[in-house]
């Protein structure tokens, strides 16, 4: 939460993250996520985020791209993915 709030502190137009779950107890993670999500809605700030907890962050996206050996595989709705999980499959795992 420190660093989101460092991150702030110079009022950006885009928040970029990298893994920001990583090395966080599980029990934090959705905490996190919907600071993230309050952060977005409420300050108005686009996010860009980088995870492997692929479930949580299209819980709380807007669009989505996906990326395969470095190109991109997906770009869409959450929602497209949600609703096709082997679509889901292909891309992440």
């Amino acid at each position: 939460m420190l660093a989101l709030a460092r991150a702030l502190m110079p009022r950006p137009k885009l928040l970029m993250l990298d893994e920001p779950s990583l090395g966080l107890a599980p029990g934090l993670v959705g905490d996190v996520f919907e600071r993230i999500s309050q952060i977005s809605r409420d300050v108005g700030i686009s996010v860009l985020i980088v995870e492997q907890k692929v479930r949580e962050v299209l819980a709380i996206s807007n669009r989505v791209y996906g990326l395969k050996l470095g190109r991109a595989a997906f770009h869409g709705k959450p929602d497209e993915l949600l609703n096709d999980k082997d679509k889901l499959k292909q891309l992440f795992l």
